[in-house]
């Protein structure tokens, strides 16, 4: 989903970081290839693009992805944060390493590139940034305990980020998004209708845009069609 993402802010004018440690499913190796690969696409249809490999996972590699855009386009309008890997295990069995180590990409990644790049959006006076979370972390699900955690504490965080930067000119929301993509690796995906990440990319360009009317929303993006999810309701009987 995020070389659709790249690919589209990018033929819409927008010089872009791409940022991909090239790592396995589960978050283990690093291979510069799939960031410079999606970076000479850019290029190759005249766009401009940058890799970066640094991990989110921590605050340093954070503030170096933040660095990249500043370093070669001095400043930053605009942050998309996608990263994600899946260690899948029971509650019962899941490790605490498998824990950390997904809320060290999903969530605590989110918050190491926002923390810097938020300070210069308001500075500026500008700023756009989406975050993914999941149905996953609305709902739950079976053997992703630490998915479902870090989806779920990264709506807490866009909250935030819209309340803080309403005066600012900052907005932010957050994408649910829905596609086939190797997350879905040893999924049956055969009765999905068409999920390709294309689909789901205007909507993230959209809560890219200057033209963005929203902030401080979640919106749900799958097969083509995007729906806003509301807040939480909790309905309570008795005292």
């Amino acid at each position: 989903m995020g070389r659709a993402y790249a690919l589209l802010l990018a033929s819409r004018g927008a010089k872009v970081v791409i940022n991909d440690p090239g790592a396995s499913l589960k978050g283990d190796g690093n291979d510069v290839g799939p960031a410079q690969e999606v970076v000479k696409e850019i290029q190759a249809a005249d766009g401009e693009a940058v890799a970066c490999t640094d991990s989110v996972a921590t605050p340093e590699g954070g503030k170096a992805i933040i660095d990249t855009a500043l370093n070669h386009y001095g400043r930053i309008d605009i942050l998309v944060h996608n990263a994600g890997i899946v260690r899948r295990g029971s509650l019962k069995e899941m490790s605490f390493q498998d824990f950390e180590l997904v809320l060290d990409v999903h969530l605590r990644g989110a918050f190491h590139v926002v923390r810097w790049a938020f300070p210069l959006m308001c500075k500026a006076g500008y700023g756009r940034i989406v975050l993914t979370s999941s149905v996953n972390g609305l709902y739950g699900n079976r053997n992703v305990a630490n998915y479902c955690v870090a989806k779920a504490g990264i709506i807490g965080l866009s909250n935030v980020v819209a309340i803080e930067g309403a005066e600012e000119g900052v907005k932010c929301n957050v994408i649910l998004p829905g596609a086939v993509t190797r997350m879905a690796e040893g999924l049956d995906t055969s009765a999905y209708p068409p999920m390709d990440p294309d689909l789901v990319a205007p909507v993230v360009g959209w809560l890219a845009h200057e033209s963005c009317s929203i902030t401080g929303e979640m919106l749900s993006s799958m097969a083509g069609i995007a729906r806003r999810v509301p807040p939480y309701v909790v309905h309570r009987t008795g005292g």
